[in-house]
């Protein structure tokens, strides 16, 4: 299976999960603007060490600071536009190694993926196979046996209960689904 998503393993466990999207320099010292893609934006901060781009090239962040809607950071080494420049486009990774534990009960959102789905009887719909991030909440992409897809909404009415220890998340279908 490809790594289309370049989290450094081509199937299983990732090694490296996406925090965020490097879009363009800011300035004159060496920032550049950063999207999150972290329910953790308080984990962005000085000294902590990011990965960039498919390369999972190392740097370490030296200022951090609110911008519009994400971030204005800036690496050690980094002090121009132009040095800002050669990570413009690029995801921003951590290591899943380096992700400090969640209280009991919680999951990140990897850990969902190859969960077991099933309607509120029992019945197999298959595999949580990927997660869309939208705007307004996440859409688990449900894949079966046939390769038929369907979409749930996670949204406390479709999503009823998970067991981690069993990896199967209970659902109730909404009319149409």
């Amino acid at each position: 299976m490809a790594d289309k998503k370049n989290t450094g393993s081509p199937a299983g466990e990732p090694l490296y999960l996406s925090v965020g999207f490097l879009r363009r320099p800011h300035g004159v010292h060496g920032e550049i603007i950063m999207d999150l893609h972290t329910d953790f934006p308080e984990r962005m901060k000085n000294g902590r060490k990011l990965f960039i781009g498919e390369a999972h090239q190392p740097v370490t962040l030296t200022s951090v600071r609110p911008h519009q809607s994400g971030l204005l950071v800036k690496f050690r080494g980094i002090e121009t536009p132009e040095q800002a420049g050669r990570f413009r486009n690029q995801w921003v990774f951590v290591k899943k190694s380096d992700l400090p534990p969640l209280a009991e009960g919680q999951l990140y959102q990897h850990e969902l993926l190859g969960f077991r789905v099933v309607d509120e009887g029992g019945n197999p719909l298959g595999e949580l196979v990927e997660i869309l991030e939208t705007g307004a909440n996440d859409v688990y992409v449900v894949r079966d046996d046939s390769g038929h897809e369907i979409l749930l909404p996670n949204i406390p009415s479709v999503i009823l209960e998970l067991e981690a220890g069993a990896r199967t998340m209970r659902v109730h279908l909404l009319e149409g689904l």
